[in-house]
Protein backbone atom coordinates (compact mmCIF):
# COMPACT_ATOMS: atom_id res chain seq x y z
CA UNK A 1 0.00 0.00 0.00
CA UNK A 2 1.97 2.83 -1.20
CA UNK A 3 -0.95 5.44 -1.88
CA UNK A 4 -1.46 8.83 -0.26
CA UNK A 5 -5.14 7.78 1.07
CA UNK A 6 -5.97 5.83 3.88
CA UNK A 7 -7.03 2.17 3.12
CA UNK A 8 -10.10 1.13 5.31
CA UNK A 9 -10.71 -2.72 4.41
CA UNK A 10 -11.54 -5.57 6.65
CA UNK A 11 -8.98 -8.40 6.66
CA UNK A 12 -4.71 -8.35 5.53
CA UNK A 13 -3.40 -5.83 3.46
CA UNK A 14 -3.09 -6.69 -0.40
CA UNK A 15 0.89 -6.12 -0.16
CA UNK A 16 0.85 -8.46 3.16
CA UNK A 17 -0.88 -10.89 1.33
CA UNK A 18 1.91 -11.46 -1.51
CA UNK A 19 4.54 -11.46 1.07
CA UNK A 20 3.10 -14.08 3.34
CA UNK A 21 1.75 -16.63 -0.08
CA UNK A 22 5.45 -15.84 -1.72
CA UNK A 23 7.17 -16.98 2.11
CA UNK A 24 4.80 -19.82 1.85
CA UNK A 25 7.14 -21.89 -0.80
CA UNK A 26 10.33 -20.86 1.36
CA UNK A 27 8.72 -22.54 4.64
CA UNK A 28 7.62 -25.84 2.66
CA UNK A 29 11.36 -26.12 1.49
CA UNK A 30 12.27 -25.43 5.10
CA UNK A 31 10.16 -28.42 6.35
CA UNK A 32 11.22 -30.39 3.82
CA UNK A 33 14.72 -30.03 5.23
CA UNK A 34 12.98 -30.66 8.49
CA UNK A 35 11.77 -34.10 6.97
CA UNK A 36 8.09 -32.48 7.48
CA UNK A 37 6.19 -33.59 4.80
CA UNK A 38 3.48 -30.91 3.71
CA UNK A 39 1.28 -29.89 0.82
CA UNK A 40 0.22 -26.66 2.69
CA UNK A 41 2.83 -24.55 4.78
CA UNK A 42 1.31 -24.23 8.02
CA UNK A 43 1.67 -20.37 9.36
CA UNK A 44 3.59 -20.61 12.41
CA UNK A 45 4.37 -17.33 14.09
CA UNK A 46 7.60 -16.12 16.66
CA UNK A 47 6.50 -13.56 19.17
CA UNK A 48 9.08 -11.99 21.70
CA UNK A 49 8.12 -9.87 24.56
CA UNK A 50 9.06 -6.57 26.25
CA UNK A 51 12.06 -6.68 29.00
CA UNK A 52 14.63 -3.69 27.55
CA UNK A 53 17.57 -4.80 27.23
CA UNK A 54 17.51 -8.45 28.44
CA UNK A 55 14.83 -8.67 25.49
CA UNK A 56 16.81 -7.41 22.74
CA UNK A 57 19.97 -9.90 23.61
CA UNK A 58 18.15 -12.93 24.37
CA UNK A 59 15.65 -11.95 21.76
CA UNK A 60 18.60 -11.98 19.05
CA UNK A 61 20.16 -15.63 20.97
CA UNK A 62 16.63 -16.67 19.87
CA UNK A 63 16.36 -15.81 16.21
CA UNK A 64 20.04 -17.13 15.93
CA UNK A 65 19.63 -20.58 17.22
CA UNK A 66 16.29 -20.75 15.08
CA UNK A 67 18.73 -19.55 12.51
CA UNK A 68 21.47 -22.40 12.88
CA UNK A 69 18.30 -25.26 14.03
CA UNK A 70 16.67 -24.46 10.42
CA UNK A 71 13.78 -23.77 12.46
CA UNK A 72 13.50 -19.71 11.37
CA UNK A 73 12.77 -20.37 7.72
CA UNK A 74 9.75 -22.01 9.04
CA UNK A 75 8.61 -19.14 10.06
CA UNK A 76 5.96 -17.22 8.56
CA UNK A 77 5.42 -13.74 11.56
CA UNK A 78 7.76 -12.82 13.41
CA UNK A 79 6.21 -10.13 16.14
CA UNK A 80 7.86 -8.34 18.52
CA UNK A 81 7.31 -5.83 22.00
CA UNK A 82 9.62 -3.46 23.45
CA UNK A 83 13.02 -4.52 23.37
CA UNK A 84 12.40 -7.63 21.39
CA UNK A 85 11.09 -5.46 18.12
CA UNK A 86 14.62 -4.18 18.68
CA UNK A 87 16.20 -7.41 17.71
CA UNK A 88 13.91 -8.10 15.16
CA UNK A 89 14.42 -4.85 13.50
CA UNK A 90 18.40 -5.76 13.13
CA UNK A 91 17.52 -8.87 11.76
CA UNK A 92 16.35 -7.26 8.61
CA UNK A 93 18.98 -4.47 8.71
CA UNK A 94 21.59 -7.02 8.52
CA UNK A 95 19.58 -8.94 5.32
CA UNK A 96 18.45 -12.11 7.57
CA UNK A 97 22.89 -12.76 8.04
CA UNK A 98 22.54 -13.89 12.09
CA UNK A 99 26.51 -13.91 11.75
CA UNK A 100 27.17 -10.68 11.13
CA UNK A 101 24.18 -9.45 13.37
CA UNK A 102 26.46 -11.55 16.13
CA UNK A 103 29.72 -9.94 15.38
CA UNK A 104 27.53 -6.25 15.57
CA UNK A 105 26.27 -7.23 18.96
CA UNK A 106 30.31 -7.97 20.36
CA UNK A 107 31.44 -5.18 18.49
CA UNK A 108 28.87 -2.82 20.53
CA UNK A 109 29.22 -4.62 24.13
CA UNK A 110 32.99 -4.82 23.82
CA UNK A 111 33.44 -1.57 24.39
CA UNK A 112 31.86 1.69 26.19
CA UNK A 113 30.95 3.95 23.64
CA UNK A 114 28.14 6.02 22.58
CA UNK A 115 28.14 9.10 20.34
CA UNK A 116 26.49 11.62 22.77
CA UNK A 117 27.01 14.10 20.04
CA UNK A 118 25.35 12.21 17.24
CA UNK A 119 22.63 11.41 19.83
CA UNK A 120 22.56 14.75 21.26
CA UNK A 121 22.14 16.52 17.30
CA UNK A 122 19.58 14.24 16.18
CA UNK A 123 17.16 15.20 19.49
CA UNK A 124 17.60 19.18 18.68
CA UNK A 125 16.69 18.53 15.29
CA UNK A 126 13.76 16.17 16.49
CA UNK A 127 12.56 19.23 18.80
CA UNK A 128 11.55 21.73 15.36
CA UNK A 129 9.21 19.44 15.23
CA UNK A 130 5.58 20.24 16.03
CA UNK A 131 4.93 16.84 17.08
CA UNK A 132 8.21 16.79 19.32
CA UNK A 133 7.22 14.44 22.48
CA UNK A 134 9.09 12.45 25.18
CA UNK A 135 9.31 9.49 22.36
CA UNK A 136 12.32 11.81 20.61
CA UNK A 137 14.45 12.41 23.63
CA UNK A 138 13.84 8.48 24.57
CA UNK A 139 14.40 7.47 21.74
CA UNK A 140 17.87 9.14 20.63
CA UNK A 141 19.04 10.10 23.89
CA UNK A 142 18.10 6.81 25.92
CA UNK A 143 17.17 3.51 23.91
CA UNK A 144 20.41 4.17 21.43
CA UNK A 145 22.67 4.58 24.46
CA UNK A 146 20.93 1.52 25.95
CA UNK A 147 21.84 -0.22 22.44
CA UNK A 148 24.57 1.14 21.63
CA UNK A 149 23.29 1.95 17.83
CA UNK A 150 21.64 4.71 16.10
CA UNK A 151 19.91 3.08 12.85
CA UNK A 152 18.63 5.69 10.44
CA UNK A 153 17.52 3.17 8.02
CA UNK A 154 13.47 2.88 7.77
CA UNK A 155 10.96 0.28 8.10
CA UNK A 156 9.93 0.52 4.38
CA UNK A 157 13.70 -0.74 3.76
CA UNK A 158 12.45 -4.08 4.77
CA UNK A 159 10.51 -4.35 2.03
CA UNK A 160 12.08 -6.25 -0.54
CA UNK A 161 13.37 -9.45 1.87
CA UNK A 162 10.20 -9.38 2.82
CA UNK A 163 8.31 -9.05 -0.16
CA UNK A 164 11.06 -11.85 -1.97
CA UNK A 165 9.58 -14.25 0.87
CA UNK A 166 13.07 -14.78 2.15
CA UNK A 167 12.52 -13.78 5.72
CA UNK A 168 9.34 -14.00 7.57
CA UNK A 169 6.87 -11.19 7.67
CA UNK A 170 8.25 -8.47 10.70
CA UNK A 171 4.94 -6.77 13.34
CA UNK A 172 5.81 -4.19 15.71
CA UNK A 173 3.45 -3.65 18.66
CA UNK A 174 2.07 -0.30 19.67
CA UNK A 175 -0.86 0.23 21.72
CA UNK A 176 -2.83 4.01 21.47
CA UNK A 177 -1.89 5.85 24.94
CA UNK A 178 -5.49 7.68 25.03
CA UNK A 179 -7.47 4.33 24.80
CA UNK A 180 -5.87 3.16 27.96
CA UNK A 181 -9.52 3.82 29.86
CA UNK A 182 -11.41 1.85 27.16
CA UNK A 183 -8.22 -0.73 27.76
CA UNK A 184 -8.74 -1.19 31.53
CA UNK A 185 -12.22 -1.04 31.67
CA UNK A 186 -12.72 -3.58 28.27
CA UNK A 187 -9.43 -4.37 26.96
CA UNK A 188 -10.81 -2.84 23.81
CA UNK A 189 -9.23 -4.41 20.33
CA UNK A 190 -8.89 -1.02 19.09
CA UNK A 191 -6.21 -0.24 21.32
CA UNK A 192 -3.42 -2.45 19.67
CA UNK A 193 -1.99 -0.38 16.83
CA UNK A 194 0.65 -2.21 14.50
CA UNK A 195 3.91 -1.65 12.07
CA UNK A 196 5.19 -3.40 9.82
CA UNK A 197 7.53 -2.87 6.29
CA UNK A 198 4.17 -1.82 4.47
CA UNK A 199 1.52 -0.07 6.49
CA UNK A 200 1.10 1.08 9.67
CA UNK A 201 -2.80 1.34 11.58
CA UNK A 202 -5.20 0.06 13.73
CA UNK A 203 -6.20 -3.72 12.81
CA UNK A 204 -9.02 -4.00 14.59
CA UNK A 205 -10.54 -0.99 12.17
CA UNK A 206 -8.34 -2.04 9.10
CA UNK A 207 -7.52 1.37 9.22
CA UNK A 208 -4.16 1.91 7.51
CA UNK A 209 -1.36 4.69 6.22
CA UNK A 210 1.48 3.64 4.22
CA UNK A 211 4.29 3.32 6.19
CA UNK A 212 6.06 5.87 4.71
CA UNK A 213 3.24 8.17 5.16
CA UNK A 214 3.41 7.58 9.38
CA UNK A 215 3.30 10.74 10.85
CA UNK A 216 2.13 12.96 8.06
CA UNK A 217 -0.70 14.79 8.24
CA UNK A 218 -4.01 13.64 6.56
CA UNK A 219 -7.73 15.31 7.01
CA UNK A 220 -10.41 12.89 5.93
CA UNK A 221 -8.70 10.44 4.40
CA UNK A 222 -6.65 12.45 2.41
CA UNK A 223 -2.97 13.42 2.86
CA UNK A 224 -2.83 17.48 3.38
CA UNK A 225 1.04 17.64 4.23
CA UNK A 226 3.60 15.21 4.02
CA UNK A 227 6.58 14.40 6.71
CA UNK A 228 9.66 12.40 6.36
CA UNK A 229 9.66 8.47 7.11
CA UNK A 230 10.47 8.70 10.60
CA UNK A 231 13.95 6.77 11.06
CA UNK A 232 13.64 3.12 12.79
CA UNK A 233 15.79 5.03 15.93
CA UNK A 234 12.58 6.70 16.78
CA UNK A 235 10.11 3.48 16.10
CA UNK A 236 12.41 2.15 18.41
CA UNK A 237 12.03 4.69 21.08
CA UNK A 238 8.47 4.39 20.58
CA UNK A 239 8.21 0.41 20.84
CA UNK A 240 10.50 0.28 23.97
CA UNK A 241 9.21 3.60 26.07
CA UNK A 242 7.93 1.72 28.74
CA UNK A 243 11.06 0.58 30.78
CA UNK A 244 10.64 0.48 34.35
CA UNK A 245 8.02 2.61 35.86
CA UNK A 246 7.06 6.29 34.89
CA UNK A 247 8.89 7.67 38.23
CA UNK A 248 11.81 5.90 36.97
CA UNK A 249 11.43 6.87 33.75
CA UNK A 250 10.58 10.59 34.73
CA UNK A 251 13.46 10.80 37.20
CA UNK A 252 15.58 9.54 34.64
CA UNK A 253 14.88 11.97 32.01
CA UNK A 254 15.18 15.12 34.36
CA UNK A 255 18.60 14.02 35.34
CA UNK A 256 20.06 13.19 31.22
CA UNK A 257 18.53 16.99 30.95
CA UNK A 258 20.65 18.51 33.97
CA UNK A 259 23.35 16.15 32.66
CA UNK A 260 23.13 17.92 28.91
CA UNK A 261 23.64 20.76 30.79
CA UNK A 262 26.98 20.44 31.97
CA UNK A 263 28.33 19.01 28.61
CA UNK A 264 32.23 18.74 28.06
CA UNK A 265 33.47 21.75 25.82
CA UNK A 266 34.58 18.79 23.31
CA UNK A 267 31.27 16.98 22.91
CA UNK A 268 29.93 20.85 22.00
CA UNK A 269 32.35 21.12 19.13
CA UNK A 270 31.28 18.25 17.72
CA UNK A 271 27.39 19.06 18.11
CA UNK A 272 27.21 22.76 17.44
CA UNK A 273 28.72 24.04 13.77
CA UNK A 274 30.69 27.19 14.96
CA UNK A 275 32.95 25.85 18.16
CA UNK A 276 35.16 28.93 18.04
CA UNK A 277 31.95 30.86 19.91
CA UNK A 278 31.08 28.15 22.13
CA UNK A 279 33.38 28.59 25.34
CA UNK A 280 32.63 31.83 27.80
CA UNK A 281 29.59 33.39 25.76
CA UNK A 282 27.58 30.10 25.47
CA UNK A 283 28.89 27.23 28.09
CA UNK A 284 28.92 29.70 31.00
CA UNK A 285 25.09 30.45 30.68
CA UNK A 286 24.44 26.82 30.45
CA UNK A 287 26.17 26.60 33.64
CA UNK A 288 23.78 29.66 35.22
CA UNK A 289 21.05 27.24 34.15
CA UNK A 290 21.89 24.25 35.38
CA UNK A 291 22.77 26.15 38.95
CA UNK A 292 19.54 27.45 38.79
CA UNK A 293 18.27 23.93 37.91
CA UNK A 294 20.07 22.69 41.19
CA UNK A 295 18.44 25.09 43.39
CA UNK A 296 15.02 25.10 42.27
CA UNK A 297 12.47 23.97 45.39
CA UNK A 298 12.22 19.92 45.14
CA UNK A 299 9.78 18.30 43.27
CA UNK A 300 5.94 18.71 44.42
CA UNK A 301 3.00 16.99 44.06
CA UNK A 302 -0.67 17.72 42.63
CA UNK A 303 -3.95 16.83 44.35
CA UNK A 304 -4.20 13.18 42.40
CA UNK A 305 -0.43 12.28 44.44
CA UNK A 306 1.08 12.91 40.89
CA UNK A 307 4.65 14.59 40.89
CA UNK A 308 4.40 18.12 39.43
CA UNK A 309 6.92 19.02 37.16
CA UNK A 310 5.27 22.92 36.17
CA UNK A 311 8.07 24.85 37.80
CA UNK A 312 10.55 23.35 35.89
CA UNK A 313 8.25 23.76 32.57
CA UNK A 314 7.81 27.54 34.18
CA UNK A 315 11.33 27.97 35.15
CA UNK A 316 12.61 27.18 31.58
CA UNK A 317 10.19 29.35 29.49
CA UNK A 318 11.70 32.11 31.41
CA UNK A 319 14.75 31.34 30.72
CA UNK A 320 14.44 31.30 26.75
CA UNK A 321 12.34 34.31 26.37
CA UNK A 322 15.03 36.05 28.69
CA UNK A 323 18.38 34.36 28.27
CA UNK A 324 18.66 35.15 24.31
CA UNK A 325 18.37 38.78 25.13
CA UNK A 326 20.36 39.14 28.71
CA UNK A 327 23.08 37.12 27.78
CA UNK A 328 25.73 38.17 25.23
CA UNK A 329 25.48 36.49 22.07
CA UNK A 330 28.41 36.28 19.36
CA UNK A 331 26.41 38.33 16.51
CA UNK A 332 29.29 38.31 13.93
CA UNK A 333 28.14 34.62 13.85
CA UNK A 334 24.40 33.91 13.41
CA UNK A 335 24.95 29.79 12.80
CA UNK A 336 26.39 29.51 15.74
CA UNK A 337 23.82 31.50 17.97
CA UNK A 338 21.19 29.43 16.06
CA UNK A 339 22.70 25.95 17.18
CA UNK A 340 22.57 27.22 20.73
CA UNK A 341 19.21 28.79 20.75
CA UNK A 342 17.77 25.23 18.98
CA UNK A 343 19.45 23.69 21.69
CA UNK A 344 17.45 25.87 24.58
CA UNK A 345 14.29 25.59 22.13
CA UNK A 346 15.14 21.38 22.87
CA UNK A 347 15.42 21.36 26.64
CA UNK A 348 12.47 23.96 27.33
CA UNK A 349 9.98 20.95 24.86
CA UNK A 350 11.54 18.37 26.77
CA UNK A 351 10.66 20.27 30.35
CA UNK A 352 7.31 20.86 28.80
CA UNK A 353 6.09 17.43 27.74
CA UNK A 354 8.01 16.28 30.78
CA UNK A 355 5.72 18.11 32.98
CA UNK A 356 2.93 16.91 30.47
CA UNK A 357 3.52 13.70 30.58
CA UNK A 358 3.44 13.31 26.56
CA UNK A 359 4.46 10.35 24.31
CA UNK A 360 4.62 8.87 21.07
CA UNK A 361 2.50 12.36 19.82
CA UNK A 362 1.89 12.02 15.65
CA UNK A 363 -0.66 13.24 13.39
CA UNK A 364 -3.90 10.95 13.75
CA UNK A 365 -4.82 9.73 10.01
CA UNK A 366 -7.94 8.85 10.82
CA UNK A 367 -8.85 12.73 11.74
CA UNK A 368 -12.07 13.60 10.44
CA UNK A 369 -12.51 10.12 7.75
CA UNK A 370 -16.45 9.57 7.09
CA UNK A 371 -15.84 6.04 7.16
CA UNK A 372 -15.07 5.33 10.44
CA UNK A 373 -18.36 5.28 13.41
CA UNK A 374 -15.83 5.89 16.19
CA UNK A 375 -15.66 9.56 16.99
CA UNK A 376 -13.24 9.01 19.52
CA UNK A 377 -11.28 7.52 16.60
CA UNK A 378 -11.82 10.32 14.27
CA UNK A 379 -12.66 13.52 16.28
CA UNK A 380 -8.86 13.36 17.81
CA UNK A 381 -6.12 15.90 15.54
CA UNK A 382 -3.12 13.65 17.16
CA UNK A 383 -2.76 9.93 18.32
CA UNK A 384 -0.20 9.47 21.12
CA UNK A 385 1.42 5.92 20.51
CA UNK A 386 3.41 4.39 23.14
CA UNK A 387 5.17 0.74 23.97
CA UNK A 388 2.44 -1.93 23.79
CA UNK A 389 3.75 -3.72 27.10
CA UNK A 390 1.53 -1.00 29.14
CA UNK A 391 -1.24 -3.46 27.61
CA UNK A 392 0.07 -6.96 27.40
CA UNK A 393 3.54 -7.47 27.24
CA UNK A 394 3.55 -9.88 24.07
CA UNK A 395 1.87 -9.20 20.90
CA UNK A 396 -0.63 -12.09 21.14
CA UNK A 397 -3.36 -9.73 20.25
CA UNK A 398 -1.95 -8.96 16.81
CA UNK A 399 -1.38 -12.44 15.52
CA UNK A 400 -4.51 -13.61 16.85
CA UNK A 401 -7.35 -12.35 14.62
CA UNK A 402 -8.21 -14.94 12.00
CA UNK A 403 -7.11 -13.26 8.73
CA UNK A 404 -3.92 -14.17 9.35
CA UNK A 405 -4.22 -17.81 10.08
CA UNK A 406 -1.29 -18.68 12.66
CA UNK A 407 -1.51 -22.38 13.06
CA UNK A 408 1.25 -22.24 15.55
CA UNK A 409 2.48 -19.67 17.84
CA UNK A 410 5.94 -19.79 19.86
CA UNK A 411 6.04 -17.47 22.65
CA UNK A 412 9.46 -16.56 23.84
CA UNK A 413 8.63 -14.60 27.36
CA UNK A 414 11.52 -12.22 28.76
CA UNK A 415 9.87 -10.34 30.97
CA UNK A 416 10.68 -9.75 34.30
CA UNK A 417 8.62 -11.55 37.21
CA UNK A 418 5.81 -14.32 36.28
CA UNK A 419 6.38 -15.31 33.00
CA UNK A 420 3.16 -16.34 32.79
CA UNK A 421 1.37 -13.01 33.42
CA UNK A 422 1.39 -12.61 29.85
CA UNK A 423 -0.68 -15.81 29.22
CA UNK A 424 -3.15 -14.68 31.75
CA UNK A 425 -3.72 -11.43 30.42
CA UNK A 426 -3.89 -12.64 26.95
CA UNK A 427 -6.55 -15.22 28.14
CA UNK A 428 -8.31 -12.49 29.11
CA UNK A 429 -8.30 -10.28 26.55
CA UNK A 430 -9.16 -13.34 24.41
CA UNK A 431 -12.16 -14.35 27.06
CA UNK A 432 -13.85 -11.06 26.20
CA UNK A 433 -13.92 -10.93 22.30
CA UNK A 434 -14.15 -14.52 22.27
CA UNK A 435 -11.25 -15.49 20.31
CA UNK A 436 -10.51 -18.99 20.22
CA UNK A 437 -6.79 -19.32 22.55
CA UNK A 438 -5.96 -21.97 25.07
CA UNK A 439 -7.14 -22.07 28.71
CA UNK A 440 -4.83 -22.62 31.60
CA UNK A 441 -6.20 -22.70 35.23
CA UNK A 442 -5.32 -20.46 37.49
CA UNK A 443 -3.99 -22.67 40.09
CA UNK A 444 -1.56 -24.70 37.43
CA UNK A 445 -0.28 -21.25 36.10
CA UNK A 446 0.17 -20.40 40.01
CA UNK A 447 2.15 -23.56 40.21
CA UNK A 448 3.85 -23.26 37.33
CA UNK A 449 5.41 -19.83 37.87
CA UNK A 450 7.02 -21.08 41.20
CA UNK A 451 9.53 -23.10 39.38
CA UNK A 452 9.11 -22.53 35.61
CA UNK A 453 10.14 -25.26 32.95
CA UNK A 454 11.84 -24.32 29.69
CA UNK A 455 8.70 -24.91 27.36
CA UNK A 456 4.91 -25.39 27.76
CA UNK A 457 2.45 -26.57 25.18
CA UNK A 458 -0.83 -24.83 25.44
CA UNK A 459 -3.65 -26.36 23.65
CA UNK A 460 -7.17 -25.34 23.20
CA UNK A 461 -10.04 -27.31 21.29
CA UNK A 462 -9.94 -24.70 17.97
CA UNK A 463 -7.45 -22.00 17.54
CA UNK A 464 -3.74 -22.00 17.51
CA UNK A 465 -1.48 -24.21 19.86
CA UNK A 466 0.32 -21.94 21.56
CA UNK A 467 4.13 -22.87 22.83
CA UNK A 468 5.15 -20.60 26.06
CA UNK A 469 9.26 -20.26 26.53
CA UNK A 470 10.32 -18.34 30.08
CA UNK A 471 13.99 -17.12 29.49
CA UNK A 472 14.94 -17.79 33.19
CA UNK A 473 13.51 -21.53 33.86
CA UNK A 474 14.73 -24.86 35.92
CA UNK A 475 15.74 -26.57 33.15
CA UNK A 476 18.89 -23.69 32.53
CA UNK A 477 19.00 -22.16 35.31
CA UNK A 478 18.51 -24.46 38.36
CA UNK A 479 17.68 -22.74 41.92
CA UNK A 480 19.59 -19.41 40.59
CA UNK A 481 16.37 -17.98 38.92
CA UNK A 482 16.07 -15.11 40.64
CA UNK A 483 19.96 -14.32 40.89
CA UNK A 484 19.55 -14.39 36.66
CA UNK A 485 16.33 -11.73 37.07
CA UNK A 486 18.11 -9.54 39.30
CA UNK A 487 21.73 -9.67 36.80
CA UNK A 488 19.63 -8.58 34.04
CA UNK A 489 16.84 -6.19 35.65
CA UNK A 490 14.59 -4.32 32.57
CA UNK A 491 16.26 -1.26 33.84
CA UNK A 492 19.65 -2.11 34.41
CA UNK A 493 21.78 0.52 32.79
CA UNK A 494 23.65 -0.13 29.28
CA UNK A 495 27.19 0.77 31.04
CA UNK A 496 26.62 -2.38 33.09
CA UNK A 497 26.29 -4.45 30.38
CA UNK A 498 29.63 -5.63 29.19
CA UNK A 499 30.62 -8.85 26.70
CA UNK A 500 30.95 -10.91 30.18
CA UNK A 501 27.27 -9.79 30.72
CA UNK A 502 26.07 -10.19 28.03
CA UNK A 503 27.14 -13.60 26.59
CA UNK A 504 26.07 -15.94 29.29
CA UNK A 505 21.92 -14.03 28.34
CA UNK A 506 22.76 -14.97 24.69
CA UNK A 507 23.57 -18.70 25.60
CA UNK A 508 20.75 -19.02 27.65
CA UNK A 509 18.85 -17.98 25.36
CA UNK A 510 20.14 -19.91 22.46
CA UNK A 511 20.13 -23.20 24.71
CA UNK A 512 16.39 -23.14 25.68
CA UNK A 513 15.85 -22.99 21.68
CA UNK A 514 18.04 -26.03 21.15
CA UNK A 515 17.01 -28.33 24.44
CA UNK A 516 13.54 -27.92 22.42
CA UNK A 517 14.11 -28.44 18.83
CA UNK A 518 12.70 -31.54 19.14
CA UNK A 519 8.89 -30.42 20.51
CA UNK A 520 9.29 -27.35 18.80
CA UNK A 521 9.39 -29.53 15.03
CA UNK A 522 6.33 -32.21 16.73
CA UNK A 523 4.34 -29.39 16.97
CA UNK A 524 5.25 -27.91 13.44
CA UNK A 525 4.42 -31.45 12.29
CA UNK A 526 1.21 -31.25 13.77
CA UNK A 527 0.45 -27.93 12.26
CA UNK A 528 1.20 -29.00 9.26
CA UNK A 529 -1.39 -32.15 9.67
CA UNK A 530 -4.17 -30.67 10.91
CA UNK A 531 -3.78 -28.21 8.05
CA UNK A 532 -3.88 -30.75 5.88
CA UNK A 533 -6.78 -32.79 7.53
CA UNK A 534 -8.85 -29.52 7.65
CA UNK A 535 -8.88 -29.45 4.11
CA UNK A 536 -9.50 -33.06 3.57
CA UNK A 537 -12.70 -33.04 5.83
CA UNK A 538 -13.68 -30.48 3.98
CA UNK A 539 -13.82 -32.60 0.98
CA UNK A 540 -15.92 -35.40 2.98
CA UNK A 541 -19.29 -35.43 1.70
CA UNK A 542 -22.30 -36.24 4.28
CA UNK A 543 -24.04 -39.70 3.16
CA UNK A 544 -27.34 -39.10 1.23
CA UNK A 545 -29.43 -41.97 0.11
CA UNK A 546 -30.52 -40.19 -3.30
CA UNK A 547 -27.29 -38.46 -4.10
CA UNK A 548 -25.99 -38.98 -7.38
CA UNK A 549 -22.50 -40.60 -8.40
CA UNK A 550 -19.89 -38.22 -7.05
CA UNK A 551 -16.42 -37.74 -8.18
CA UNK A 552 -13.83 -39.95 -6.79
CA UNK A 553 -11.58 -37.59 -5.22
CA UNK A 554 -14.51 -37.11 -2.58
CA UNK A 555 -15.39 -39.71 0.48
CA UNK A 556 -18.95 -40.77 0.47
CA UNK A 557 -20.06 -41.95 4.23
CA UNK A 558 -22.22 -41.12 7.09
CA UNK A 559 -22.31 -38.49 8.83
CA UNK A 560 -21.63 -39.98 12.47
CA UNK A 561 -18.24 -42.13 10.42
CA UNK A 562 -17.20 -38.75 9.13
CA UNK A 563 -17.41 -37.12 12.44
CA UNK A 564 -15.79 -40.38 13.93
CA UNK A 565 -13.04 -40.38 11.12
CA UNK A 566 -12.10 -36.43 11.24
CA UNK A 567 -11.88 -37.19 15.33
CA UNK A 568 -10.00 -40.23 15.49
CA UNK A 569 -7.81 -38.93 12.80
CA UNK A 570 -7.27 -35.28 14.52
CA UNK A 571 -8.23 -34.53 17.77
CA UNK A 572 -6.95 -37.70 19.21
CA UNK A 573 -4.12 -38.78 16.98
CA UNK A 574 -2.68 -35.36 15.82
CA UNK A 575 -3.41 -33.97 19.34
CA UNK A 576 -1.86 -36.38 21.42
CA UNK A 577 1.18 -35.15 23.46
CA UNK A 578 2.72 -38.77 23.27
CA UNK A 579 2.90 -38.20 19.30
CA UNK A 580 6.16 -39.73 18.08
CA UNK A 581 8.86 -37.10 17.25
CA UNK A 582 9.70 -39.00 13.56
CA UNK A 583 6.65 -40.39 11.81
Amino acid sequence: MGSSEVSIIPGLQKEEKVAVERRRLHVLKALKKLHIEADEAPVVAVLGSGGGLRAHIACLGVLSEMKEQGLLDAVTYLAGVSGSTWAISSLYTNDGDMEALEADLRHRFSRQEWDLAKSLQKTIQAARSENYSLTDFWAYMVISKQTRELPESHLSNMKKPVEEGTLPYPIFAAIDNDLQPSWQEAKAQETWFEFTPHHAGFPALGAYVSITHFGSKFKKGRLVRTHPERDLSFLRGLWGSALGNAEVNRNYIFDQLRNLLTLRGDVWRRTVANAKYIGRRIFAPLLRLQQSLQRERPVLEDEGGEPNYNWLTEMLENWTRTSLEKQEQPDEDPESKGSFSDFLDFVRKTGICASKWEWGTTHNFLYKHGGIRDKTMSSRRHLHLVDAGLAINTPFPLVLPPTREVHLILSFDFSAGDPFETIRATTDYCRRHKIPFPHVEEAKLDLWSKAPASCYILKGETGPVVMHFPLFNTDACGDDIEAWSDTYDTFKLADTYTLDVVRPLLALAKMNVRENKKKILREMRNAAMKDHWDKMRLKVTPYSPVAPTLPSTHLTCPPSLSEFLYKFLYMEFLQSPSLPTQL
